[in-house]
Parts: C-alpha cells; structure tokens; sequence
C-alpha cells in the first residue's frame, strides 16, 4: 500500500504542520516531562544536559530522518517497512514492532500515574500529594503505587482514552489532538519554569542544571552519562520504535523531511529542557541540594512538582491544568505506540482498523497489569534485580532500541547505501544541507553510540 494510497483513503497527515505536532506529540510526551528531568538530576545536571544536546543534534537527527524516510519511501508500516528496502533485512521488521509491543503497556501505566494526580488537583487536594507524610510516613506517590486497586483502575481508563483517539484514525484522532494540545502545553511549561526561577534557592539548582561540571566525573561515570542521554534520546524522539517509520509512512511526499525532521527536533528538545528546568531547581530548592533526592528516580515529578505547586498562589488550579496537560501529552506518544502497534496488526492479519484496535486494547491492560502489581501484590518480585516496569524499561531502552539501531545504520550505511534515504530526502528539488554530516553519523558513530549503550550497563555493573 503506497503512501499515496494511504493518504487518498484519509488515513495520512493532511498537511505538514500535522505531521510536525503530531509527531512532536509523540516525541513530547513522559520521555521529556517524567524522564529527562530526573536523569538529568541524577547524571550531573549540566554533564548529562551538554551530551544530550550534541547527542540530539547529530545521533538523533540521523536517526530520525533516516526511520522517516524509510516510512514515506516504503508506505509501509514498521513490520512491511525493512522488508522493502532489503529482503534479507525483512526480519528486523518483526524485532522492530516488538519493541512497541513491550513499551506500550508499562508506558500507560505511567499515564495512569499521571491521570491520579490529575484527579487529585482537580478535586482540590493537591496539598496532600506535596507532603512527604501523607499516610503512614510516606509521600502520596508512594501510597498510590503500592496498592493494586486504584492504579489498575486509572491505567484501564488511560488505555482505553487512547483506544477512543485510535479508532478515529490519523487526522480525525491523532492529529486534531496534537494541533490544539501541543501549543498550550508550550505555554504552560514556560510559564512555570519562569516561576520556579523566582523561588528562593532556584539559582543553585539552575546552575547545577545548565552548567556542566566535570569534577570527579570519570570514566565509568561518563560511560553511564553518555548511555543515559542517548537511551534518553530514543525514548523521547521516538526512535527505534518502529513509530517514525509509521508516520513516515503517512507523511505527504512534498513536505520537506528535513525540515520538518529539523522542527520536531527542536522543539522536542525544548519541552525537554524546560520540564529540567522546572524540576531539577525544585529538587535543589525543598532538598537543599541533598544528593540523595538528586537520585530520586521516576518519582521526581510525583514527588517535586507539586511541592512547587503548593508554594503559588492558585497553586491548586494551576497544578490541575499542567496534569492535565501532561495527560494530553503522554497520551499523545501512547497514541503513537497504539497506532504504531494497530498498523503492523492490521497490516499482517488483513483486519481493519477496528477489529486490530481492539485486540491492541486488550493486550496492554493485561500486560499493563503486569507492571500495575510491580509495585504492589508482586512487588516482591523482581527480575534480574529489577521491578517489572524498570525491567520493561530498561530491556526496550538498554537492550532492543540499541540492537535495532544498529542493524538500522548497517542497512543504510553500508547495504543499501546512504543514497536511499539522500534520495527521499531530496525527493521535492531540494538540497539535504546536512549530507555531509549525515553519512558520517550513520555509517560511523552512530553505531558506536549504540554499542556504548549496549555495554555499560554490563561494564558498569548497572
């Protein structure tokens, strides 16, 4: 099924700016408001934000538009996609749509998090979640997480939201969704990162944000940095997850790939930024810089932002609209995983867009739960040392995305060449001004940064 085809039968992006925001809003999402700013508390602030950056703008940029321009060339989806450009390579196409087939679940199981709080500020009791004893001595996250009950119940209502947006399609669902969340979310998150910047303490923690400080970093701390900001990478640009490809695929042939690749990327990088912004200052200002809640995990919004919250006035409106807007914006990337996941069901077993939605639903609330009772009933259960979700995580992050990546620049740099993506790329007249830099990235240190990901967790005894 061409591109072409796709788009006649209303299934693809109407126009550029919907391609942008909706794979913006799927590049937006958990990965720059949840992850980012507790990795960047935890791996040097400044450090971690310096190699992100770089990283971004050349591993990332690569990466992406080659996966978009695989998608628009083949007009396929991720499971057709490989086999397109070369036959022998056609397995990595199964690998691919397994990744998001793993992350999916415990990714809307966070939603569901996010859902929680949400529900808590608009029912007026945002004041209980910025307390650090709010049962029993712990905070409210803690309460929530460790029951089975309540955090199935908010992940089943989350799922099944993105089941409603899936059935509507691309353009009706996916893409009238991200046009009206995604500027609001901008303005919200700038107005917030301003006001945290007038807290008393905040100057302390932007700078250990902003300003890279190498003292005492070595070589195994390096390693684990530079492992974080790019697996970082894949998770908040959406990459190896078989969703570039996807949207590729419903992309118009005139827009300009890298252009638009140029515009995701920035200002994905930017909600990234100023969601660290926001809390990696916060951490700074109600710990007193203490190290240990620098490495507070992926509770850190959970556990900062409504402590933030509790000190504006109005605090309790203002934390309802941001939750919301965070619930708009994780749904926005698990839209992008569920479609991502329903176009490789449909396209393998010949079912339409319903009947695959709905077998899609039903796979993610019973592996969701999964990661749901981590915390609870099974929380003492561990997997190579690790709760269900991290070992969901770091499996998909660590392990498959690197795996994925590699053999990806080994097919474009080395098998069907460079040119193949140079050539969709130029496909409207105009001029790929990164080329240069392009073939060097994929043929040469991408794969390096990939193996670098793939071994320190094991060298670094993670």
């Amino acid at each position: 099924m061409e591109t072409e085809k796709i788009r006649e039968n209303g299934t693809g992006f109407a126009s550029k700016l919907g391609f942008v925001l909706a794979t913006a809003g799927s590049a937006v999402g958990l990965g720059n408001l949840w992850r980012f700013p507790y990795l960047a508390a935890k791996y040097g602030g400044g450090v971690f934000l310096l190699i992100y950056l770089i990283l971004a703008v050349t591993f990332g940029f690569a990466m992406m538009i080659t996966e978009a321009s695989i998608g628009r060339r083949t007009g396929k989806s991720v499971i057709g996609a490989y086999q397109v450009v070369n036959e022998s390579f056609g397995g990595m196409g199964t690998f691919a749509a397994l990744i998001p087939v793993f992350i999916m679940p415990y990714y809307c199981v966070i939603g569901g998090w996010v859902l929680k709080y949400m529900c808590v500020f608009a029912t007026g009791h945002g004041l209980d979640a910025a307390v650090d004893d709010y049962k029993g001595g712990a905070p409210l996250f803690s309460h929530f997480i460790g029951q089975a009950k309540e955090p199935a119940i908010f992940f089943v209502i989350f799922v099944l939201v993105n089941l409603v947006v899936i059935l509507f399609g691309v353009q009706k669902g996916i893409e009238n969704v991200s046009k009206i969340m995604m500027p609001l979310l901008v303005v919200l998150i700038l107005g917030i990162g301003i006001y945290t910047m007038t807290l008393k303490g905040a100057g302390a923690g932007f700078k250990y944000y902003i300003l890279p400080d190498f003292t005492g970093v070595t070589v195994s701390k390096l390693l684990k940095t530079i492992a974080a900001a790019a697996g970082q990478l894949f998770y908040s640009l959406s990459l190896a997850m078989g969703i570039m490809i996807t949207y590729g695929s419903y992309m118009r042939k005139e827009d300009s790939m890298e252009s638009c690749v140029r515009q995701i990327e920035v200002f994905d990088t930017a909600i990234a930024f100023l969601a660290g912004m926001i809390i990696v200052p916060a951490v700074f200002i109600f710990s007193n810089g203490d190290a240990a809640a620098m490495n507070a995990g992926p509770g850190l919004m959970f556990l900062t932002l409504p402590k933030v919250f509790a000190t504006i006035p109005g605090g309790q409106i203002l934390g309802t609209v941001f939750f919301v807007l965070v619930a708009l914006a994780a749904m926005t990337s698990s839209m992008s995983l569920m479609e991502t996941v329903v176009a490789v069901v449909m396209e393998k077993f010949k079912i339409n867009r319903i009947k695959a939605a709905l077998y899609v639903f039903i796979f993610t609330v019973v592996v969701g739960l999964l990661s749901v009772f981590g915390y609870s009933i099974w929380a003492e259960f561990t997997l190579f040392g690790m709760q269900i979700l991290d070992f969901f995580d770091f499996t998909t992050n660590n392990i498959m995305m690197p795996i994925l990546s590699v053999l990806t620049c080994i097919l474009i740099g080395y098998v069907a060449k460079t040119a193949y993506v140079e050539e969709e790329v130029e496909r409207n007249g105009e001029d790929f001004k990164a080329r240069g830099m392009y073939r060097v990235m994929i043929k040469y240190i991408c794969p390096v940064v990939m193996i670098i990901i793939l071994i320190t967790p094991f060298v670094t005894k993670l």
